[in-house]
């Protein structure tokens, strides 16, 4: 058979798990744009089943009452489903239906984000051994292309850095703090009220949708498999309007930032709020918009930019895979999967190298600030940059370092909250971008 024919002419059908706010549009694309669809992928796409918690939920969907199930399993396994669209989240039963898919003869989409982070190596393996494409670009950043780019278009070059902003309720409670001065429980509470924060905000607050992403981000880019536990986390609950402001004044913003960086023998992914520089790409991502920056070694510096969220972009992502895939499915081939031959070293914050910005409340004598150097230099981190604020009671250091290793800088923050000229140590934020 000519290696360009179909091997498939027959419609090739779709089962959906889940219809919450992403799956409803993801299901409405497919009936509505069935004809372009069927266009691209050179067959109908039909869709043959929908699995939902409960049948009596009404929903803003016109499709035949007779394609929902409560049977997620029994779908997925129903053995003539081509591919399988996941949307539930979480990581059980999420898990189970899809390697139930994959062994079914599936191939599968999926938005979940966590369940890739924790256990992406079985999944990929799965799909490998059944021959048939596993796909997540909606698991990072929404609409944006960025999984694609760098399991394909970038796999001739190498990636040394990634940096995104890849939670919208995080950017869009620190931009609001940046613009318009707000505290960091008023932000929060606006980011509620208009449907960017979740009512329990934790997974977002706290780093732990972000970390997911870039345990996801650093494997793609480095050819390495980085788990979800491999992530350094911290969160913005901590970030004042002080620090907002110390930013302002050094000319930054404070943004949430995804960091994967190589080098020639390991790897390292974090997360945590840093200042960074207005004249760096990521500080005018503004409200709950995403970007990713990608810096490679041939390609330079890369920018992907826009919606991470909602129900149509998110559903963007899901359908341009699904097209992918079911293109796959029509001539029986399948894409490329999981690629860990770097398999480098998987390191720690503490060996990654970083600047801090520290604001520290001192007793306003002399001799403070020598003192103070000298607790820098005994760990080896240089100081860039040194103002006094205030005085008396009010006196205020504001110091930030060279680069050093996260794990000097740390020592020195805790040698500094011993010393009895130092009242608190009221601020500690990294910078990154260059300043």
């Amino acid at each position: 058979m000519n290696p360009s024919e179909p091997s498939v002419d027959r419609p090739l059908r779709i089962a959906l798990l889940g219809c919450g706010v992403v799956g409803t549009e993801v299901a409405r694309l497919l009936t509505r744009d069935a004809d372009e669809l069927a266009r691209r992928v050179g067959l109908p796409l039909e869709l043959v089943g929908i699995a939902v918690r409960r049948l009596d939920r009404d929903r803003d969907l016109d499709v035949p009452a007779e394609l929902f199930t409560t049977d997620a399993l029994g779908l997925v396994t129903r053995g003539d489903i081509d591919v399988v669209v996941e949307v539930i989240g979480g990581i059980e039963p999420a898990r189970e239906l899809i390697l139930a898919a994959l062994e079914a003869g599936a191939s599968v989409v999926t938005a979940n984000k966590a369940l890739v982070a924790e256990d992406g190596a079985r999944l990929s393996a799965a799909a490998t051994k059944a021959e048939r494409d596993l796909s997540f670009e909606a698991a990072v950043a929404g609409a944006i292309p960025i999984v694609r780019p760098l399991r394909e278009s970038l796999a001739g070059d190498r990636v040394q850095r990634v940096l995104g902003i890849v939670n919208g309720t995080t950017n869009y409670v620190l931009d609001q703090m940046t613009t318009l001065g707000q505290g960091f429980s008023e932000a929060l509470e606006e980011a509620q009220r208009l449907g960017y924060a979740e009512a329990d905000p934790t997974a977002d607050i706290e780093g732990f949708d972000a970390a997911a992403k870039a345990a996801i981000l650093a494997s793609l880019a480095f050819h390495t498999r980085v788990s979800l536990g491999d992530v350094h986390r911290e969160g913005i609950s901590d970030v004042t309007a002080a620090d907002v402001r110390s930013a302002a004044e050094m000319g930054c913003v404070v943004k949430l930032l995804a960091i994967c960086e190589r080098t020639e023998t390991s790897v390292g992914a974090r997360v945590h709020p840093a200042m960074i520089p207005l004249e760096h790409p990521l500080a005018s991502v503004r409200g709950a918009y995403n970007a990713v920056f990608v810096e490679s070694e041939a390609a330079g510096q890369l920018m992907f930019y826009g919606p991470g969220a909602g129900g149509a972009p998110t559903a963007s992502a899901i359908l341009g895979d699904v097209v992918s895939v079911a293109r796959n499915r029509v001539r029986e081939i399948f894409g490329p999967g999981e690629t860990t031959h770097a398999d480098l070293e998987v390191i720690d914050v503490g060996r990654a190298r970083t600047r801090y910005h520290v604001a520290i409340d001192v007793q306003d004598r002399a001799g403070v600030l020598a003192v103070i150097a000298q607790e820098f230099a005994r760990f080896d981190v240089s100081i860039k940059n040194l103002r006094q604020e205030g005085h008396g009671s009010d006196a205020q250091l504001v110091i930030v370092t060279h680069e050093a290793e996260d794990a000097s800088l740390a020592a020195t923050v805790e040698a500094l909250r011993g010393l009895d000229i130092v009242r608190d140590v009221s601020s500690v934020m990294r910078v990154e971008g260059g300043i």
